[in-house]
């Protein structure tokens, strides 16, 4: 049987555009994306479930890459008037958007699974791939800070990843158990790659792998294991992935992420910018142009991880 899918571990937009830069190279049903669940909270009495989201709308090719979520032909009369109410808007949800994360907390409620209504979504947006959560099970990523503990988005959006993260904790993975369709993947004889996403790896990535069973899932596959870096070429200071990376005595570099990486994967690319931090490392590298500013970017990300994952069998 042809080695031919591929699974990408995805933990928010980076992620979600890589799998779109894969859709456009692969067949449907030879792309599955993981999505990250941990950032999943509440807001407005909706469940919001951002990295599933990210990759709806990327493979569907309506993500809002400048706001960073969302829909991008979206409008934004419910917000304008929520905060002219004096509504809680720290949380941007455009009017599409809205109507998503209505639908979805209407069927949650009524006990349906979340990762029947995100096939289900994904379908109604004319995506074909299988967009599938880590679990069906619930988990929320913590961070304690000097405040105290915050969700992750509490942390990130709503206080612009200004708080000194001391510790990162995934709250109820120990009794979440990883959706069967992501163990039968990892296992079955086409698998042909897994990709780590360029997502934060603690809050983004980490998330899947505290899944009981997740980690050694992966481990046992047979197909090259491979991580990109989410830096993507950029200042060590910008942003709130490097911020946390430095809180967490992780340097805020391509290296530092490849050093925490290396004992799980076959390879990593990070930014040609960054190529110079290469030598040394305990893994094997690979230097790209990481950015996923337009479609063709995303395919050619896509293209160079394939390539690459590739030249690793064996």
């Amino acid at each position: 049987m042809a080695r031919s899918l591929v699974v990408v571990l995805a933990g928010g937009i980076g992620g979600g555009r890589l799998a779109f830069g894969l859709s456009r190279l692969l067949r449907t049903a030879d792309l599955m994306v993981v999505a990250n669940t941990g950032d999943d909270f509440e807001h407005l009495g909706l469940a919001i479930c951002p990295a599933i989201d990210a990759a709806l709308y990327a493979l569907a090719g309506l993500d809002d890459t400048a706001a960073g979520h969302g829909r991008r032909d979206d409008s934004l009369v419910f917000m304008q008037t929520l905060g002219a109410l004096g509504g809680a808007g720290w949380w941007r949800l455009g009017d599409r958007d809205l109507a998503l994360q209505v639908a979805r907390t209407g069927r949650l409620r009524v006990g349906e699974l979340l990762s029947t209504i995100t096939a289900d979504l994904a379908g109604r947006l004319g995506v074909g791939s299988p967009i599938v959560p880590m679990s069906d099970d619930p988990v929320q990523t913590r961070l304690r800070t000097d405040g105290g503990w915050i969700a992750l988005h509490d942390y990130a959006i709503r206080q612009a990843a200004r708080p000194v993260v001391h510790e990162v904790v995934f709250a109820g993975a120990i009794a979440a158990r990883p959706h069967p369709d992501i163990l039968a993947a990892l296992a079955g004889p086409r698998l042909r790659a897994v990709l780590v996403g360029p997502d934060n790896p603690f809050s983004s990535i980490d998330p899947i792998l505290a899944i009981p069973g997740m980690r050694a899932a992966i481990a046992e596959c047979t197909a090259p294991i491979l991580a990109i870096s989410p830096l993507g070429g950029r200042p060590t200071a910008d942003g709130p992935i490097a911020r946390m990376l430095r809180d967490l005595g992780i340097s805020a570099s391509a290296a530092g992420i490849a050093r925490r990486y290396a004992h799980m994967l076959d390879g990593f690319i990070l930014d040609h910018k960054d190529a110079g931090q290469i030598s040394g490392l305990p893994i094997r590298a690979f230097a790209a142009e990481l950015g996923t500013d337009t479609p063709e970017d995303c395919e050619a990300l896509a293209r160079v991880a394939l390539e690459t994952a590739d030249s690793l069998v064996g």
